[in-house]
């Protein structure tokens, strides 16, 4: 599920403000088999909206960190777009990724950070690289 108009994945709860169906990756998108899942998400406030937005990712994170496959999670603010809050999640596999972007959790983000967002989030997923993989 691909929005031309959204950089990344399209945030599926992001859609709109009663769409209950759980974050997902693209359907074009396949999940290879990864050592270490990172998954980043970037989310602009609109102006005034920056506190709760903060505070919605902020129980994100603190819950994310109990899940099943999670190794860490951290939430930064941008020093150049003080707007600005990035996500950033590291799982044990893609598999795990997925299972948390299907999750009520996440659902639950969506609906409490949807009023404050000037725009859809952009998501990505990485795969880590190894200083044993540098050869």
């Amino acid at each position: 599920m691909t929005d031309p108009g959204v950089e990344g994945p399209a945030a599926g709860p992001f859609d709109d403000g009663i769409d209950d169906e759980p974050d997902d990756l693209p359907d074009d998108v396949s999940i290879p088999d990864v050592e270490i899942a990172v998954l980043t998400a970037s989310f602009d406030a609109r102006p005034g909206t920056e506190e709760a937005l903060l505070a919605a990712l902020s129980r994100y994170v603190v819950l994310t960190r109990h899940e099943p496959g999670c190794r860490n999670v951290d939430l930064v603010s941008s020093v150049t777009h003080p707007s600005r809050f990035l996500v950033i999640e590291k799982w044990e596999s893609a598999a795990a990724v997925q299972a948390h972007l299907d999750s009520q959790l996440m659902a639950e983000m969506a609906r409490a950070a949807l009023t404050t967002l000037a725009s859809k989030p952009t998501i990505d997923l990485y795969d880590s690289i190894s200083a044993h993989d540098l050869n």
